[in-house]
């Protein structure tokens, strides 16, 4: 898939206030500090699309923006470490599972997770919540120019493990760096193989 334009629409608190759910949807959510506006740049070739920050917690809303004139993309607040009060937090976390929950035209949510990092508890459990409400989601494996390609598989490998305890299939695994555009390629055409069987309903 080739990018061409790529626009912010509007950013919202309540799902239902979101663009109308004309197109298909892919969400991108991870912990605090993961990456996440730095993939999404990527992606999109905009270095200012999605606002970066050293400071975890920086997106606070559901952030949608339209990519080609024919799918959005949502940049989600992260799930974690960020230091905000319990109110705010769960407040955070009801947004964020009703989206996910109700969103009718959602495809797919992108984790991204930190490849420097072992298995997380807080991850798995995000995973392992996603699977029990059926929504469909693959993994993003980021920073991946930070450490040795055999650091990295190491972390998958670990991963892959931890969720076989539980899971039967496992989720599509990609990995990325947003400093040497890794991983841009097979991300966008996995989008663009859903986009496919989207438009063909």
């Amino acid at each position: 898939m080739i990018i061409k334009t790529a626009s912010y629409i509007q950013s919202e608190c309540d799902w239902r206030k979101c663009p109308a759910p004309i197109f298909p949807e892919y969400a991108f959510i991870g912990r605090s500090n993961v990456g996440k506006s730095s993939l999404i740049n990527m992606l999109v070739n905009n270095k200012s699309l999605a606002k970066t920050s050293s400071k975890p917690g920086k997106t606070q809303t559901i952030n949608h923006f339209i990519i080609n004139n024919n799918w959005y993309l949502v940049d989600l607040p992260g799930y974690g470490f960020a230091k905000i009060s319990k109110s705010m937090r769960e407040k955070w976390q009801k947004m964020i599972s009703d989206y996910l929950l109700f969103r009718e035209n959602l495809q797919l949510v992108f984790v991204l997770v930190d490849s420097r990092i072992e298995p997380q508890q807080i991850d798995i459990n995000f995973i392992n919540n996603l699977g029990e409400s059926g929504i469909p989601f693959a993994i993003i494996y980021t920073k991946t120019d930070k450490i040795s390609k055999a650091k990295t598989d190491s972390t998958i490998q670990k991963m892959k493990n931890v969720l076989s305890e539980t899971w039967e299939e496992l989720p599509p695994i990609f990995k990325s760096s947003a400093i040497e555009s890794a991983g841009k390629e097979e991300i966008l055409n996995y989008i663009e193989k859903i986009n496919n069987n989207f438009n063909n309903i």
